[in-house]
């Protein structure tokens, strides 16, 4: 059996602990992390006229650790912080940050848990707004982008790799529409939650949740259908 990591270089330790000796295991990289620079982004938080008034902050992915500090120099004194997804808490605790909530799948499940404004949301660049749209004006949200995700550039043996994965880790929706053509139709797409899931499902029908404490019951899943 083969299975493909599609995290960046150096971001894929964690899946391949997970497979461990069970398969082959490749590394065929979709994307890369364009990172806006801390200074800019600290302007952006600054020029809302919110900055040291923001009464939650909302982490989106474990890619804005680096502007952490400045975001949390932004908080009211005792304000909550909020996440998305378990590697973005896990990030936060070993920042030291205390997380209130964690939302598994996706970022508008924390709009009921916000109970005021204004709200500062670190996320991606042209990323998704659904949180900013399910709080509304009365919250008063500031999405702020820290980094774009493009396409990596794959070589042809890499290709070749993808193509012939009978598994392939994806872990957002970005990377799905990187990896999309060159993934098989007999091939089971492992997600880490429900945004992603929800992508992949609309063009592909294997597909699992099978991240962190999921990935046992996928892979038992992935051999029962072999």
């Amino acid at each position: 059996m083969l299975v493909a990591l599609t995290r960046e270089r150096g971001h894929n330790d964690n899946l391949r602990h997970w497979v461990g000796s069970r398969a082959e295991v490749v590394e065929t990289p979709l994307t890369t992390t364009q990172y806006r620079s801390v200074a800019d982004v600290e302007r952006e938080i600054r020029a809302t006229g919110s900055h040291g008034t923001f009464r939650c902050l909302v982490v989106t992915s474990a890619r804005a650790q680096r502007y952490l500090a400045c975001a949390l120099d932004a908080l009211d004194e005792g304000s909550p912080v909020l996440s998305v997804g378990h590697a973005t808490s896990e990030m936060l605790a070993v920042a030291g940050v205390k997380v209130m909530y964690e939302a598994a799948g996706a970022a508008a499940e924390l709009a009921p848990l916000v109970r005021e404004g204004p709200v500062l949301i670190l996320g991606a660049t042209g990323g998704r707004d659904e949180l900013v749209r399910a709080l509304s004006d009365a919250r008063s949200p500031s999405l702020v982008g820290c980094y774009q995700t493009l396409p990596a550039t794959m070589r042809a043996d890499e290709r070749v790799q993808l193509r012939r994965a009978d598994v392939v880790f994806v872990g957002a929706p970005s990377a799905w529409r990187a990896a999309r053509r060159d993934v098989s139709e007999g091939t089971w797409v492992l997600v880490p939650g429900v945004t992603t899931l929800e992508a992949v499902r609309s063009e592909h029908s294997r597909v699992l949740v099978g991240w962190g404490e999921d990935f046992e019951d996928a892979w038992r899943l992935v051999i029962a259908s072999t």
